[in-house]
C-alpha cells in the first residue's frame, strides 16, 4: 500500500469487492429487443438500515462504472471514479448511507455487454448486442433495487450521463426516489453534442481492425479508433482557459521540430490518455454509450414538453452546473430547474464558478463539494 494510500484510509470506504447478481427473466428493450438473461455487476459503501430508507444509488457516465469508490486489494491504485464525494465524512458519508454503484448493462466491467457470451451462440454478442437507452439502464437498476429490497432510494445522484438516469427514476419510478441530485447535465443533447458523438463513433467505425463490431472472433481490437474517439472527448471535457492552464503551448523538447509527430505537451497528452483508454474500454461499449446519450430525451414522449415530461417527478432536486462546462452549459440545467418549477416541484439550483469545463463534476472543489455535503445533511435528517 502506497504512502497517499495510507494517508487517506480514515476517509476512505477502504478496499471493495464488486458483487454480480444474475437475472433470469427476460429485459425488453426500448428498441423493442429482448435480452433473455444478463448479469449486471455493482458494488456497495456503507450499512443498510433496518428499514432500508438510507440507499443513495450513484449512476454512471459514460467511462466510468460501479467502481465508485474505495480500492481493491489486490490494486489500491484502482480508485473509485467518485472517492473524492462517497465514503465516511465525505459529503456523501458511508456512515450514515447505504451507497450502490452499477456497471449498466452494455459496459465492459462485467456487466453483460457486447463482449459478454451470448447463450445462444456461445460466441460474443458482439454486434448484435441491442442498441440501449437511459430508460432501458433505468429498468434494469430498478430491478437489482428490488432484490436488495429497496423500494425507495433516499438518493439517485449521478453527473453528466449519469445525472441524465437520476432524471429518468425520477420520471420513470417517482414514488422510489426521494430525492433526485442532477449535476453537470442536459435534459437532451445538442446537435453538436451529437456530432461530437457521431465523430467519435466514425473514429471507431471505420477502423479496419473494427470488423462490423465482431472484432473479438478476429482477436484484434480496434485501437486506432478508440484512441481518437478518447482524444475527442477529452477536448469537449475541459474548458479552453482550462486546457491553457494546464498545457499552454509548451512544446515537449522547447523547441519547434518541424514535423508531425508530438511537438506539444497537449498533444503529448491526448495520445497518452487516448492510448490508456484503448487498453481498458469495449469499442461497441463506446458505441452503445454514446448512442444512448444521443436518444436521451423525456419530452419527446410528451409532445416536446418537458414540463409536461417531469409532471410525474415527486423527488426534491438539486441541480448544479459549471460555468466553464460548455458541452452541457448552465443554460441546458437551467431548462431542468424551469421545467420543475413549472411544476412546483422542490428544486435547489446552484451554479458553481469553476474553470475546469466539463469534468469539474468529477474533481474536489470546495464550494461544490460543501453543497453537497449540506444537501444530504437535510437528506439524512429526514430518514
Amino acid at each position: 500500500m502506497n504512502n497517499a494510500r495510507k494517508d487517506n484510509k480514515g476517509n476512505s470506504v477502504g478496499a471493495v469487492t464488486p458483487q454480480t447478481l444474475h437475472f433470469d427473466i427476460p429485459l425488453v428493450f426500448r428498441s423493442g429487443a429482448v435480452l433473455e438473461c444478463y448479469d449486471l455487476v455493482y458494488e456497495t459503501y456503507g450499512t443498510l438500515n433496518a428499514d432500508k430508507s438510507n440507499a443513495v444509488l450513484v449512476c454512471h457516465a459514460l467511462n466510468a462504472s460501479h467502481h465508485v469508490a474505495g480500492w481493491y486489494a489486490d490494486a489500491p491504485d484502482n480508485i473509485g471514479w467518485w472517492d473524492n464525494m462517497i465514503g465516511p465524512g465525505k459529503p456523501l458519508d458511508t456512515n450514515r448511507f447505504f451507497v450502490i454503484g452499477i456497471n449498466n448493462l452494455g459496459g465492459c466491467f462485467g456487466s453483460t455487454g457486447p463482449a459478454s457470451i451470448d447463450p445462444r451462440t456461445g460466441k460474443p454478442y458482439g454486434s448484435t448486442f441491442p442498441v440501449i437507452t437511459v430508460e432501458d439502464w433505468v429498468a434494469a437498476q430498478a430491478r437489482l433495487a428490488d432484490h436488495l429490497g429497496i423500494r425507495r432510494f433516499a438518493a439517485v445522484m449521478g453527473g453528466s450521463l449519469g445525472a441524465m438516469q437520476a432524471l429518468q427514476w425520477s420520471i420513470a419510478h417517482p414514488e422510489r426516489v426521494a430525492n433526485a441530485i442532477v449535476v453537470a447535465a442536459a435534459p437532451k443533447l445538442s446537435a453538436q453534442n451529437i456530432a461530437f458523438n457521431e465523430v467519435a463513433r466514425q473514429a471507431i467505425t471505420t477502423d479496419p481492425d473494427f470488423h462490423g463490431g465482431d472484432y473479438y472472433a478476429h482477436g484484434v481490437i480496434p485501437r486506432r479508433g478508440l484512441r481518437l474517439a478518447r482524444m475527442i472527448g477529452h477536448i469537449t471535457y475541459l474548458s479552453d482557459d482550462a486546457m491553457m492552464e494546464k498545457f499552454g503551448r509548451t512544446l515537449q523538447s522547447g523547441k519547434v521540430n518541424y514535423h508531425f509527430d508530438v511537438d506539444f505537451e497537449v498533444e503529448s497528452y491526448l495520445r497518452h490518455q487516448g492510448d490508456k483508454f484503448a487498453e481498458y474500454f469495449d469499442a461497441n461499449t463506446y458505441l452503445l454509450i454514446t448512442r444512448a446519450l444521443d436518444y436521451f430525451d423525456p419530452a419527446l414522449h410528451a409532445g416536446g414538453d418537458l414540463s409536461q415530461a417531469l409532471a410525474a417527478a415527486q423527488a426534491k432536486f438539486l441541480v448544479v452546473s459549471f460555468t466553464s462546462d460548455w458541452r452541457f452549459s448552465p443554460e441546458r440545467s437551467r431548462e431542468i430547474v424551469k421545467a420543475l418549477l413549472d411544476n412546483r416541484r422542490d428544486v435547489s439550483y446552484a451554479e458553481i464558478d469553476a474553470p475546469h469545463g466539463h469534468d469539474a463534476f468529477l474533481l474536489e472543489d470546495a464550494r461544490y463539494h460543501a453543497l453537497v455535503r449540506s444537501w444530504f445533511d437535510n437528506v439524512h435528517a429526514a430518514l
